[in-house]
């Protein structure tokens, strides 16, 4: 019994002692990554497929996922 005294006040001390410490410094000055915004989704006019607004294929006012899609059309 008393030794699960022990290990818990061990354990408190521990978690404490965890909780105190400062992180570590960056190096060299770095920064976090800067995340870029979210862009807005465009639907293939040919197989429903949503891609990015800047990756998609456009021809004739329809956004296409790919190459051959936008060869096909519209479906």
């Amino acid at each position: 019994m008393k030794y699960l005294i022990v290990l818990s006040v061990i354990a408190v001390v521990y978690a404490l002692w965890r909780s105190q410490r400062q992180p570590p410094p960056r190096q060299g000055g770095q920064q976090r990554p800067r995340i870029a915004p979210p862009q807005d989704m465009v639907q293939c006019a040919h197989c429903g497929v949503h891609v990015p607004q800047g990756e998609a294929l456009w021809a004739g006012g329809h956004g296409y996922c790919c190459r051959a899609h936008q060869e096909q059309g519209p479906a």
